[in-house]
């Protein structure tokens, strides 16, 4: 022993090592580890297990279970390095335990990776209108924005159909020539500028409709005019169907994954939504609108789930009735414009060709139009305020109110159609049935157009200039309805895909007016409109704006193939389209009797395949082939489901996990320093 004043030393081997030693701290360590909840969760689980198995194998005996090895290596995290080195470390390492030549092909996949996110980049920053799409969300929220972005897609779309009726139509028809029509595109005669409103006169005999386009000089058995007529309208169908199932299923599962995850979106928008590198202030400002209107969205779906779950089983009924008595009205209002339709259908086929007035005749002809357009105007209105009455959730309300519009557009535009068809008489009647899709288009675009500048920006010269006046009061203040413009888009997008075999440029006069339309309404928003109060969800409205774009092109369909199953009738029974030699499926011929001449002209091995492929032998194998693949995605996606419950569970015990070393180590320094205050007591104290 050696004394040093009030100390004492000791000078034995016990003095070179600490009571705590390592074992001892790899047991200390080792014990807050088992006391985890989430290892005695697993861990609960694994015993369950092992009872199981231990039933199951009963009599096999105990297996024999290998020491651990304690020996891991330390993550790059414990080690204080700047981030480039810890990267070149994390190379090194991969080197070498999987070799220099996968190392390589490693980081050229991570650096093609990188180039193409780039490249990416740059493209989306080409994109049209960026700057105009982040004003808006900033001023008005998501949902405006995705009407716009809706718009823009629209255009996108349009082009394309362009292109291919420019591919398979128009392009073979110019350069090919028209056979022995020699009809000439000169505007004169009895022509007038109301023939570009009614599609007659000069617009009836260019290749604007379906009697301009016959057979010509391109006629090869399987390559000529018809066939390539065909093959262009179901090019544009059959991709249009594609591109917006696959949108449609896409957004609905990225909708459905993050539908309980609004939580989250918050917490991610408030702590780490906000972009740094803002350097303007007008660019900050956007910024922080853009998350204020998010923020009052979340806020108000959390209202409303709160005021929802307080309500009693009285009150629950009471609402169920009442919707009950809504909706039946909502059917008598519906069938009471069916009936208009007809009426305003009939007057215009009996009284539009008698000899009237210029003005009056344009009437009489755009008298269905002007029906279906003014009632697809009003009604969603009162269907919007029905929806509010019946006590929905904001997102809930828009969505009730589009189904309905929806369904009023495609049934009334339907029923139009139906009468169309059955009651012509003329001799082309593909061109007579493609004016009348011309003329929705044409009145759709001016309905719009008269909207803006004659009703919206008139009221909000009243606002600003006698904002004091009754008249001012009375007519409030504008919102964007973005439900009601989307009606709009799916309506005239409908009516292109609907008269496209009749009216094969209907989709370049589509493309000019939703470009013309996109300024109409950025005026409109930006002008003439105020931020909406009520806002809702853009992802769920989203996937309901291409699921009835699938409903617009179901009718689409519909339309087109009961059109070709007449024509066929026609010929087999000398009925119904014997007047109408125009168009490439002229002289007795229709699109089965071409298609049958190709498979005729083919080598006998491709008829017997194509034989087979339209059989009802073909059907059974499809059929099985059908239910194997929605066995298999129907299987994967509750393997999914699995997963992401499991991974949901993981998050709730890593929190667990964080809140109990938290509070063990809260417990840990409060003893430590009552241990260290109760040391300087003591030493404090006199000996």
């Amino acid at each position: 022993m050696e004394t040093n004043g009030n100390f004492t030393r000791l000078l034995s081997e016990e003095s070179n090592c600490s009571t705590m030693s390592s074992d001892s701290c790899e047991y200390n360590h080792a014990e807050i580890f088992d006391q985890l909840p989430s290892i005695q969760v697993l861990r609960s689980e694994q015993r369950r297990q092992s009872q199981d198995a231990a039933e199951v194998d009963e009599g096999l005996g105990h297996m024999s279970k290998g020491p651990r090895d304690k020996i891991s290596k330390l993550p790059l995290r414990n080690f204080t390095m700047c981030i480039q080195r810890k990267r070149h470390a994390r190379n090194m390492m991969q080197t070498s335990s999987i070799g220099l030549w996968e190392s390589w092909r490693r980081s050229q996949a991570a650096n093609t990776k990188r180039v193409w996110a780039k490249v990416g980049g740059a493209i989306s920053g080409l994109r049209p209108w960026r700057h105009t799409l982040h004003v808006i969300k900033s001023r008005f929220g998501v949902g405006v924005n995705a009407y716009f972005v809706f718009l823009r897609y629209l255009i996108y779309l349009n082009v394309i159909h362009c292109a291919l009726i420019w591919a398979f139509i128009l392009g073979p028809t110019i350069f090919y020539g028209r056979g022995n029509k020699n009809d000439t595109l000169k505007f004169g005669g009895n022509d007038s500028v109301l023939d570009f409103f009614l599609g007659s006169g000069y617009l009836d005999r260019s290749p604007v409709f379906y009697g301009f386009y016959t057979r010509g000089s391109l006629n090869y058995p399987c390559l000529n005019t018809p066939l390539l007529y065909v093959i262009g309208i179901l090019a544009i169908l059959l991709l249009s169907v594609i591109v917006e199932i696959r949108r449609t299923t896409v957004g609905y599962k990225h909708t459905w994954m993050l539908g309980k995850r609004s939580r989250m979106n918050v917490t991610y928008k408030i702590f780490c939504g906000w972009d740094f590198t803002i350097q303007d202030a007008d660019a900050a400002m956007i910024k922080r609108s853009f998350l204020r209107n998010d923020l009052k969205l979340y806020l108000e779906e959390q209202r409303f789930s709160q005021h929802e779950a307080r309500r009693t089983v009285r009150q629950w009924a009471r609402l169920y009735l009442l919707r009950i008595i809504l909706n039946l009205f909502v059917v008598s209002l519906l069938s009471g414009v069916f009936y208009l339709i007809y009426y305003a259908t009939g007057t215009s086929q009996s009284m539009g060709k008698n000899n009237h007035h210029w003005l009056v005749s344009l009437l009489l002809q755009y008298l269905p139009p002007i029906t279906i357009t003014f009632v697809n105007l009003f009604l969603p209105h009162i269907f919007r305020k029905i929806s509010f009455f019946e006590d929905y959730s904001s997102t809930m309300q828009v969505n009730i109110t589009l189904v309905r519009s929806i369904f009023l557009k495609l049934a009334s535009l339907g029923i139009y159609l139906f009468f169309v068809i059955t009651t012509t008489s003329e001799q082309c009647t593909e061109n007579h049935f493609g004016r009348e899709m011309y003329k929705l288009c044409i009145f759709n675009f001016l309905a719009t157009f008269c909207s803006a500048f004659l009703v919206n920006y008139p009221r909000k010269l009243v606002q600003e200039k006698f904002g004091s006046s009754l008249l001012a009061r009375l007519l409030g203040k504008q919102h964007f309805l973005v439900p009601f413009n989307v009606l709009d888009l799916v309506y005239g997008q409908t009516v292109s895909w609907v008269g496209v075999y009749f009216c094969p440029l209907l989709p370049l006069i589509g493309t000019v007016t939703l470009m013309v339309t996109f300024y109409i309404k950025k005026f409109t928003v930006l002008r003439c409109c105020v931020a909406e109060q009520r806002m809702f969800r853009a992802s769920n409205s989203s996937v309901l704006f291409h699921f009835m774009l699938v409903l617009g092109l179901v009718m689409a369909a519909t339309t087109l193939g009961f059109t070709l199953s007449q024509q066929q009738t026609s010929l087999d029974k000398n009925i119904f389209f014997q007047h109408s030699p125009c168009g490439p499926f002229g002289n007795g011929q229709s699109v089965f009797n071409v298609a049958g001449m190709c498979v005729e002209s083919l080598p006998s091995l491709a008829q017997t395949i194509i034989q087979y492929l339209t059989s009802e032998a073909f059907a059974l194998p499809l059929i099985l082939a059908e239910i194997m693949i929605l066995i298999s995605y129907i299987s994967r996606g509750r393997a999914n489901r699995k997963t992401i419950e499991r991974l949901k569970d993981m998050l709730v015990m890593s929190s667990s996990d964080k809140r109990f070393l938290v509070k063990k180590h809260a417990t840990m320094f409060r003893h430590k320093n009552m241990a260290s205050l109760q040391a300087r007591r003591m030493t404090s104290q006199p000996t």
